[in-house]
């Protein structure tokens, strides 16, 4: 199977007329997950809930996402515990508003509710395996808990399969982070999903993006941040200065997932943005029926060029 998905990803960049560029090297160093081209930092699994910030409430403890996440120049392009939503996780998967019998666990806002227990949270399970190479990555297991009830229920349990490279597209170095998904209901009860504006996968970027005017967003239809909230897309773009360069990330959607394109949230006050199906209508995650959804980052420095993501985006859906 890995054999298989290395020589895939092999025909993504020759179709781009690029290469891989470098051996990435994992190491675990804790609760974390370290990805690095030799001295190079590309990215980092949080396995574990990590630590919090000076001043932030355990509450918001939270693992089972990716950060930091740097680009080929080394400037961090994720944010994470932002004090105006510390529940914010660098890139995560996590469902808002739902139904699951006669709970409604948010797995989204851990901690929101303020109060000193959570009533629902995505966990870290375990490291099932993690690989060095051209092409090094992991594979884990997370468990959707819900609390209400004073015990933990399992609701969902997610298997993430990560595979991350170092690339060249048409002269532009890039860092490459592929995320597929597969969620199952562990009992025979369906986690009903209702329409709602946002819940998916999750982007917080650099706290240097905080203020309003700050955050560049772009999505594969030419729309900008506001314009753009609310619609679908094929990719978007997120990124803004860091360091005096221009510099951020193009999250590229497969056209295998549900209700492709996607309708995206591009959240008007801070640099956060997600893909999120349910605002195309109520549906569910069923019994026997898994949910899998694939997503490739494209991190890179310099301006967002739409016509080279577009590229970047059509050679990827083809394999």
């Amino acid at each position: 199977m890995m054999k298989m998905k290395f020589v895939g990803a092999v025909s993504f960049v020759m179709a781009l007329g690029s290469v891989l560029a470098a051996d990435v090297q994992v190491k675990q160093s804790g609760d974390l997950l370290e990805f690095a081209a030799g001295e190079q930092k590309i990215c980092s699994y949080q396995m574990a809930a990590g630590p919090v910030p000076d001043g932030t409430p355990e509450i918001f403890r939270h693992g089972a996402h990716l950060h930091p996440i740097y680009s080929p120049s080394g400037r961090l392009v994720t944010g994470n515990h932002p004090s105006d939503h510390p529940w914010h996780r660098g890139v995560w998967m996590a469902w808002t508003k739902t139904q699951w019998g006669d709970s409604h666990p948010d797995f989204w806002n851990q901690g929101k509710a303020g109060s000193d227990k959570l009533t629902a949270e995505v966990r870290f399970q375990e490291l099932t395996k993690s690989w060095s190479g051209l092409l090094a990555g992991f594979q884990s297991k997370h468990r959707f808990i819900d609390h209400a009830s004073g015990a933990e229920k399992d609701v969902l349990s997610e298997t993430w399969e990560v595979q991350v490279s170092t690339a060249a597209i048409q002269e532009r170095a890039v860092h490459l982070i592929d995320l597929t998904s597969v969620q199952a209901c562990v009992t025979e009860q369906a986690l009903q999903l209702p329409e709602y504006h946002y819940g998916g996968l999750g982007v917080r970027g650099n706290a240097a993006w905080d203020e309003v005017d700050a955050v560049t967003m772009l999505t594969s239809e030419g729309h900008d941040r506001k314009k753009g909230d609310s619609t679908k897309g094929k990719w978007v773009y997120l990124g803004g200065q860091v360091e005096g360069q221009q510099t951020g990330m193009a999250i590229l959607i497969h056209p295998s997932n549900f209700r492709f394109p996607q309708p995206l949230r591009l959240n008007p006050k801070n640099p956060q943005l997600c893909v999120a199906p349910s605002q195309g209508g109520a549906w569910s995650v069923e019994p026997g029926k898994p949910y899998t959804s694939k997503y490739r980052l494209v991190v890179f420095d310099g301006a967002a060029d739409a016509a080279w993501i577009e590229h970047c985006w059509k050679a990827w859906s083809d394999e």
